[in-house]
């Protein structure tokens, strides 16, 4: 591992990459604790505090790295582009125009990379438009004054410079795709997250100083997040691989041999997304309770407060369904079922064409059902540490829930991004060993 590490700053181009990429998350968290103009971080940071665990506002601190707390010039963070690319997901799949733009290759994808940036700056912009309103209300903070000046001017400032954060966040994760190592988008927000372990490791440390939490249930958790990771690894690289057979071909007057490959089918194939929707819709009730103190409001969130028996089985059944509703979307038997019998390739013992496509969705929907379990269980972890170890909310998601889930996913994505880099070059890598011929 140490020798792998060594060999990366070997390789110029490789060096050269990786140094833009910790540059450029520099950027990032310093821009983080830039505050916004006309308000009060101070206080607003107060108020988070005071908000109880498992709200919407808590999730979207964690992707920002603390800077929703602070209210910064990185308030929203990426996940306006993130929601913008899944409406886009989603549209692609059901609007012809969109599908038929997205199949015309690398110029189909730009323009829908193109409007999706677009469909973030709308996001941006609504959402900014009601942080900016909510927030020159003390009402809404306890009494708290958050904005000492509210105003029209104030409020368009706060609009644009929230709006600007986050389309600069969007081209940093861009030049990170483009000139350095690793996917931006996802690197950002793991940067963010990580930037929390300092605060839960504290929050914990406190915890054990004070006596509520025993050393022995210290060790208690720290070996949940072991297995945690492991079992996250493990989900995470595992794939059905459905063998294929491609008879010889004669194109011109190249000659392809037969050859035998295969298909991976993920066992994960919706990634992160099924936790951060059905994490969405369960916290929104409990949010909106705090903030407009409506009595029925109260009643549904104390029904699906994080532990109850009514949270667990709701929150399992949504990451499920989510996980079948996302798989559904990015992965079509039908069109790869088409597209191999165009080639002349084949699955042994099945027909091409509609046989194939059944055969496909068959075993997707049995692989998808372990890993929706899984990703349910991942996200109920936290829940189970509140419980057992009795931890706030904040350090349970961080060190069981999405966070982590988020983090070793980024992490494997990005170190098999390393490792091509180095087995191109014939040095050893961190999954595998290559071969050392020299430079």
């Amino acid at each position: 591992m140490i020798s792998a590490f060594t060999n990366i700053f070997k390789i110029p181009e490789l060096r050269k990459r990786v140094l833009f990429t910790l540059g450029i998350l520099a950027v990032y968290r310093i821009g983080a604790y830039v505050p916004t103009p006309g308000v009060d971080g101070a206080k607003l940071s107060e108020f988070f505090n005071d908000l109880p665990g498992g709200n919407l506002f808590g999730l979207m601190n964690l992707f920002s790295g603390g800077a929703m707390s602070r209210c910064t010039i990185f308030a929203l963070g990426i996940m306006p582009y993130i929601s913008a690319s899944i409406i886009m997901q989603l549209l692609t799949a059901v609007v012809p125009a969109l599908e038929k733009l997205a199949r015309e290759g690398d110029m189909g994808r730009k323009k829908i990379q193109q409007y999706t940036r677009y469909g973030t700056v709308l996001l941006c912009l609504f959402q900014a438009s009601v942080i900016a309103r909510f927030l020159q209300d003390p009402r809404n903070f306890q009494g708290r004054v958050i904005i000492p000046n509210p105003g029209l001017f104030t409020t368009m400032i706060i609009i644009i410079t929230i709006t600007a954060g986050t389309i600069f966040i969007m081209w940093l994760g861009e030049q990170i795709t483009g000139r350095g190592i690793g996917n931006g988008i996802s690197l950002i927000i793991t940067a963010g997250i990580v930037a929390r372990l300092p605060f839960a490791v504290g929050k914990l440390a406190e915890r054990v100083s004070i006596g509520d939490l025993s050393i022995v249930h210290l060790f208690g958790m720290l070996a949940i997040v072991v297995l945690v990771i492991a079992g996250i690894v493990m989900v995470t690289e595992g794939q059905r691989r459905i063998p294929i057979q491609r008879p010889k071909q004669i194109r011109g007057r190249r000659i392809y041999t037969a050859a035998s490959t295969y298909i991976p089918l993920r066992v994960n194939q919706a990634g992160v997304i099924p936790i951060i929707f059905a994490s969405s819709i369960l916290m929104f009730p409990g949010t909106i309770a705090a903030l407009a103190k409506a009595e029925w409001l109260n009643i549904v969130r104390d029904w699906l407060n994080p532990g109850s028996p009514a949270y667990i089985v709701t929150y399992t059944a949504l990451i499920i369904f989510f996980c079948y509703f996302y798989t559904a979307i990015t992965f079509n038997p039908i069109e790869l079922a088409e597209n191999m019998k165009k080639t002349g390739a084949f699955v042994p013992g099945i027909r091409p064409g509609k046989p194939t496509a059944e055969y496909f969705d068959h075993i997707m929907t049995r692989i998808t059902l372990a890993g929706a379990v899984f990703l349910a269980l991942i996200a109920i972890i936290p829940t189970i540490m509140m419980g057992w170890f009795r931890v706030d909310y904040d350090i349970a998601q961080f060190f069981g829930g999405t966070g982590m889930l988020i983090i070793v996913g980024v992490m494997l994505d990005t170190m098999r991004q390393v490792e091509s880099h180095l087995l191109m070059r014939h040095y050893d890598g961190f999954m595998k060993k290559g071969r050392l011929r020299g430079r």
